[in-house]
């Protein structure tokens, strides 16, 4: 990919660093509620709280995120009907990062005018994705908040609950100095980084040609409007590492969302370790790389704020990684773990 250099997340109204600064900030408070049942403290993919007998007992994981504004672009092309599916799946992604089984799961709806049509569309896309995956729809909350939120647009959140025995809780502890990293291809942007990408594709016009651009074919293939192109769901990665882990040899799993690849692997990596990523093996997919050139984004931050075509990163032994690469679908080796002295746990290299 051309290196170019000029429209930014931050920019665009999205402060990467503000968020870490948050966390950073809160976490003191959050680490004073914690009791003995708690196994981890924040910044992790989810969290973790026993609630079996023993110190290895069943574990619960939990994760709330939401689509982001990738909701923007659904209304927008007024098609939400995979917005359902976008929550399930990234919140799935999420905790199977953790080794756990997911078990159920509750949505948050708030508009400021409820239109029941639309939130027909979205609640039935959270049923059909979790009916999918054997998740309960346990429940949910739909609230109207005019003044907070402008007409019809509306917010959308989710959190999901799996369930994962202590001793087989998976959070890179025991990743080593030579395990090797797989990288499980993206569907597209997923749910990140739409904020810049609606920027750079002028889609925050009021006067109707943001509407226009979105029904316009993409200049690559014309048989798909850039719609169907940005709406395509964020891909459920639970099959795919359930078999993963089911070979036994899986030290680490990371879900690529936003942050990138450094900012999400960097969370599962030892310190003293450090994984590096090559960035040459795999293709970027085409609809990243128009945006970047668009944007005139440069190389470092579209891999600060998009997957770039890599979903889910597993990190397993060497000698378990031909298998799993012959064995999963799409998957592609794309670096490995070497011991560093650094404060960089991931460094990405172009190969």
């Amino acid at each position: 990919m051309a290196e170019f250099s000029g429209t930014t997340y931050a920019a665009s109204g999205v402060d990467i660093d503000a968020g870490d600064a948050l966390v950073r900030a809160i976490a003191p408070a959050i680490a004073r509620t914690h009791n003995e049942r708690v196994l981890r403290g924040v910044g992790h993919f989810g969290g973790f709280y026993r609630i079996g007998s023993g110190d290895d007992g069943l574990t619960l994981v939990a994760s709330i995120d939401g689509v982001g504004t990738k909701l923007k672009v659904a209304a927008l092309a007024d098609r939400h009907e995979f917005i359902g599916h976008d929550i399930v799946h990234h919140s799935v992604n999420d905790i199977i990062a953790c080794g756990a089984r997911p078990i159920c799961f509750l949505d948050y709806f708030a508009a400021g005018k409820l239109d029941v049509e639309v939130a027909a569309t979205v609640i039935g896309g959270i049923a059909a994705a979790c009916e999918a995956l054997g998740v309960a729809l346990i429940g949910g909350e739909t609230a109207e908040m005019p003044g907070v939120y402008s007409g019809s647009d509306y917010d959308l959140a989710g959190v999901i609950l799996g369930l994962v025995d202590q001793e087989h809780i998976v959070d890179g502890t025991t990743i080593r100095s030579g395990d090797v990293l797989i990288g499980l291809p993206s569907n597209g942007f997923h749910t990140n980084g739409y904020s810049l990408i609606r920027s750079v594709l002028g889609l925050n016009e009021d006067d109707g040609s943001a509407a226009d651009r979105l029904s316009a074919a993409l200049p690559w293939d014309e048989t798909r409007t850039f719609a169907e192109a940005l709406l395509e769901p964020h891909r459920s990665y639970l099959a795919t590492v359930g078999e993963a882990l089911e070979h036994g040899s899986v030290h680490g799993m990371a879900h690529i969302t936003g942050g990138g690849i450094a900012g999400n692997l960097s969370r599962v990596i030892p310190s003293g370790l450090t994984a590096v990523v090559e960035t040459s093996s795999w293709s970027v997919p085409r609809l990243m790389t128009y945006v970047a050139e668009r944007g005139h984004i440069a190389t470092e931050e579209c891999y600060r704020v998009f997957n770039m075509g890599i979903g889910f990163v597993l990190v397993c032994r060497a000698d378990g990684a031909h298998d799993l690469l012959d064995t999963l679908e799409g998957s592609v080796r794309i670096g490995e773990v070497v011991s560093e002295d650094s404060d960089e746990r991931v460094t990405l290299v172009a190969g």
